[in-house]
């Protein structure tokens, strides 16, 4: 041991790092151990038994108990203890800052009465004068007898407490608790380390009396009654499992409802599976949704809610709600209730659960024998035989006839390539009385799980129809309907229909229609394709296209003092960043995941915020603004330079327009609409390089409805006045895919140059991009016809789904790389990237607690390889010469005296790029 002052550091010699306290010293190292006597050297000092007794045993005590200092030297051993909550405990209020991250690591171990495990917790105890001790569970270890285990994890306080007291804790009365050292400290590194240890008080579980075992113990109603049952209804209503259940009753407010108050027993950054056994009861109501909703207090941000998942529920059997959570934050108190149901209805709660979610390993990437790619599965699709193979849906009549085109529809040629021309025979349909009837075919034995299936057809109506029909291929997938494309049909034309699916759970029976137009009408269709897509051969194509898009030859000129003798020296290029736009959705409670804004700084160079712009966010009620979650984002996004999207000034759907809005009188939400313009573009003022302006206005018309369709040039033209460097986008959903005819390329157009006749500054075409089964030349053909407005075209909200993750990163792929490759794209944002921060399931790129999926590993290769390096010799010319994406480089020259680095930058061109480097 080396003293120094009232300072003494434990180790075999004078230059160990570790420094701790007696006394009043403090340590003069940020990463120094805050913990007091960590390993018992000096006995119990400043340790506390918590309503225990407890000894030290050292390395030469005959007194052991079974176990030998793990590092040699002395352990405490905590016995007498009469709860699971005593153990040893030692104050740390004067050792933490807030804002900070701090590491826990405590070597433990038990003895005494015990048979097989338990665990050993780490706690802190907070308390504030005024307001009682609150809890926060740091981490915890399975411990058996006669070995020593680790407790590790991390914890960080947003304001230090008047008191702030670290614990172990944990195994069951009687047996005892051996420490033989405690370490905490602060790193010095700005990440901090995320845990995967649960934390709850006893085993998994969260949830103190889960089953109401306890009767209605820790839990209260929440703006009602909560009454304890073993039945109802004269024993009709019975406990699914255990011996009784509670009702939520006398509710007044759909908020209503059961709930318990969790604080301390979760964990931040740990994500928790909700599992909850519910039915309703009362008032004449059969079903309901009955919703698990977390309320969430944090001192700087006030309440939050966050919804945890839902099910539909019935007043004749118990089923069974499950949900998934995630605290970014440190919040002061947390509860989970059940609501939903109407006023008047009860919630009857059988259990409810709240465990720490386990790791499930991914579903393996699916092996496909013999996929045969672009081979058509459509039976007697060219009508050789007749309608052989085909049956009417319904009491319809289907003939052959002649007439139809021959030539395959673009987007299936796209796809095909070469391909014998189509017969000219169709299918007519005639006596149709119900808009679902037309031609049809069983395809279950045809079809391959985990491929995906590009259809393509030419349709047409016959006279009759009364404005617009809507054409649809369907598929009937054990009764579900899927979707296979559908097409907008105004005049007597044919038209092309492409579209998509996939399957990727093994159905009973699958049958292709279509349908569509209304009773009366005639249907014709002709050539009806269904093939699997061959993602690779696109892949090779689109490489090529890409190639010429956003890559430039680049000639690197030296000169220097020793110009003379560069000849041969080595040369190598790296590139640090592509200049392409890869964006990312955030949320403002994200930025409070450290592990989350090191992922996002890292990977993205734009942000678009989820919700905290748009207009129900920032004035939740009328003249009731929160301006301070953008704030903090866009302070983010700043410091990280990172550009930013402005989502969205105005919404056109109605069910997103606060109900305050709502209820204005026309003069009234004129004035509304002023001020939201003027309020958000004068305090963001060329901060955000794009705003989004009316969002969806081919799927809704809120704003025009009330005030007219010249509302929609009105918002552009005010925007553009008040912010002038910013870029003005129209933004909508399913324009790429083929299958919503509301908003199809030609809709989309038509709207656009029909805002441009009106003198609306429209500068950016949005495609949302939330797609399922992505077919590039589908995507590519509508990217093609939007190209043609001239305006640069943006995927403002990519996301894909699936619940296999190597079919979900190569649905991210197809999208990436169709825009990547296309001229007319000019950035891609995807909507979130983290499980349980995206508007879709199975959509994430990183689970809840950090691990990178094999959908994020996908988007992380395909970043990487869209950076340039090259590597040679400077040639006799002085010259380097490669091709490389375009953005930033360093170049490395090593010549005979040194080493010489230079950064330069490419941008687009179409000729070669001369760069001087000056060595």
């Amino acid at each position: 041991m080396v003293v120094r002052g009232n300072c003494f550091c434990i180790c075999d010699s004078g230059t160990c790092n570790w420094w701790f306290f007696m006394g009043n010293c403090r340590s003069g190292n940020p990463t120094d151990n805050i913990i007091v006597n960590h390993d018992f050297y000096k006995g119990l000092y400043s340790w506390h038994p918590n309503c225990c007794n407890g000894f030290i045993v050292s390395a030469n005590s005959g007194n052991r108990v079974g176990l030998s200092p793990k590092s040699g030297g002395n352990y405490a051993v905590i016995k007498n203890r009469t709860e699971h909550w005593q153990g040893l405990e030692q104050d740390i209020t004067s050792k933490i800052s807030p804002g900070s991250t701090y590491s826990v690591s405590a070597c433990v171990g038990v003895s005494g009465p015990l048979s097989g495990s338990t665990d050993v917790m780490a706690t802190l105890k907070l308390l504030n004068h005024g307001s009682g001790a609150s809890y926060m569970f740091i981490g915890k270890t399975s411990v058996s007898k006669g070995k020593w285990e680790m407790v590790e994890g991390i914890f960080s306080l947003p304001t230090v407490p008047n008191q702030v007291i670290f614990y172990l804790e944990g195994p069951p009365p009687g047996v005892e608790l051996l420490i033989d050292s405690v370490v905490i400290r602060c790193p010095s590194s700005s990440k901090s380390e995320s845990t995967s240890i649960g934390c709850s008080a006893v085993g998994d579980e969260v949830i103190i009396n889960p089953q109401f075992e306890n009767g209605l113990s820790n839990w209260s109603g929440r703006g009602c009654q909560v009454v304890l049952h073993d039945s109802m209804v004269d024993g009709k209503i019975l406990p699914e499992t255990g011996k009784f259940f509670a009702s939520a009753s006398e509710r007044t407010q759909n908020w209503n409802g059961i709930q318990q108050e969790i604080t301390g027993r979760v964990q931040r950054k740990l994500a928790y599976n909700v599992t909850a056994v519910v039915r309703i009861f009362g008032n004449n109501v059969t079903t309901a949704t009955i919703q698990a909703t977390l309320w969430v207090h944090t001192p700087d941000r006030g309440e939050q809610y966050i919804g945890i998942g839902k099910v539909q529920a019935t007043d004749k059997d118990w089923v069974q709600l499950q949900g998934k959570f995630l605290l970014n934050g440190s919040p002061s108190r947390v509860i989970i209730y059940l609501e939903g149901p109407p006023p008047g209805t009860d919630i009857l709660v059988n259990a409810l659960s709240v465990k720490h979610a386990e790791k499930i390993p991914p579903l393996p990437p699916p092996i496909i024998e013999n996929p045969d790619y672009g081979v058509n599965i459509v039976t007697n699709s060219q009508l050789s035989d007749g309608t052989d193979g085909w049956f009417p849906l319904g009491n319809c009549n289907l003939s052959a006839a002649s007439g139809s085109p021959k030539i395959l529809p673009p987007m299936a040629r796209d796809s095909l390539g070469v391909h014998e021309p189509l017969s000219g025979r169709y299918i007519l349909v005639k006596n149709r009385t119900q808009t679902w009837m037309g031609p049809a075919q069983m395809i279950t034995d045809k079809l391959k799980l985990f491929l995906t299936y590009q259809v393509s057809a030419w349709v047409r109506i016959g006279s009759g129809a009364s404005g617009p029909q809507n054409v649809n291929v369907a598929l009937g997938v054990d009764n579900q309907w899927v979707n296979g494309g559908q097409a907008e049909i105004k005049d007597r034309r044919w038209h092309e229909i492409g579209g998509s699916f996939r399957i990727e759970k093994q159905p009973l029976k699958v049958m292709v229609y279509v349908q569509g137009p209304a009773a009366g009408v005639d249907l014709m269709v002709a050539g009806l394709q269904i093939f699997p897509v061959d993602r690779v051969a696109r892949f090779k194509h689109l490489a090529r296209q890409t190639d010429k898009t956003r890559k430039r030859d680049i000639i690197l000129q030296f000169s220097g003092s020793e110009s003379s003798s560069l000849f041969g020296t080595s040369v190598t290029v790296m590139q640090t960043q592509n200049s392409f736009p890869i964006g990312s959705c955030i949320n403002r409670t994200n930025i409070e995941n450290e592990d989350f804004v090191d992922f996002f700084v890292k990977n993205f160079n734009w942000a678009v915020f989820g919700n905290e712009l748009k207009w129900y966010w920032t004035e939740p009620q009328r003249g009731n603004f929160n301006y301070k979650d953008a704030d903090d984002m866009l302070a983010l996004c700043l410091n990280n330079k990172i550009e930013t999207r402005g989502h969205c000034i105005f919404w056109e759907v109605q069910s997103t327009v606060q109900q305050w809005i709502q209820a204005l009188n026309k003069n009234d939400l004129m004035k509304a609409v002023q001020n939201r313009l003027t309020g958000l573009l004068t305090r963001y003022k060329g901060k955000f390089r794009h705003y989004d302006v009316n969002n969806e206005m081919l799927h809704g018309s809120f704003y025009q409805d009330r005030l007219g369709k010249d509302i929609r040039t009105y918002m552009f033209k005010t925007a553009n006045q008040l912010d002038p460097s910013a870029t003005l986008f129209v933004n909508d959903y399913h324009v790429e895919d083929g299958t919503d005819t509301r908003s199809y390329p030609e809709k989309y157009i038509e709207q656009i140059l029909d805002l441009q006749q009106q003198g609306a500054p429209v500068g950016g075409i949005g495609i949302q991009g939330h797609i399922d089964n992505p077919v590039g030349p589908i995507v590519c053909s509508a990217l093609d016809k939007l190209g043609v407005v001239g305006l640069p075209i943006w995927f403002t909200e990519l996301d894909v789904s699936s619940l296999n993750e190597h079919i979900r990163g190569e649905d991210l792929e197809v999208m990436l790389r169709e825009a990547f490759a296309h001229p007319a794209v000019e950035g891609v944002m995807l909507w979130g990237f983290w499980e349980l921060f995206m508007s879709r399931d199975n959509a994430h790129l990183v689970d809840a607690e950090g691990e990178i999926n094999e959908a994020g590993k996908r988007f992380l290769a395909l970043k990487h390889e869209w950076l340039s390096h090259a590597h040679g010799r400077i040639d006799i010319q002085g010259q380097f010469e490669f091709r490389g994406f375009h953005g930033t480089y360093v170049v490395e020259v090593e010549t005979e005296s040194n080493k010489v680095s230079r950064t330069f930058v490419v941008d687009k061109g179409d000729s070669p790029l001369v760069v001087s480097i000056d060595l």
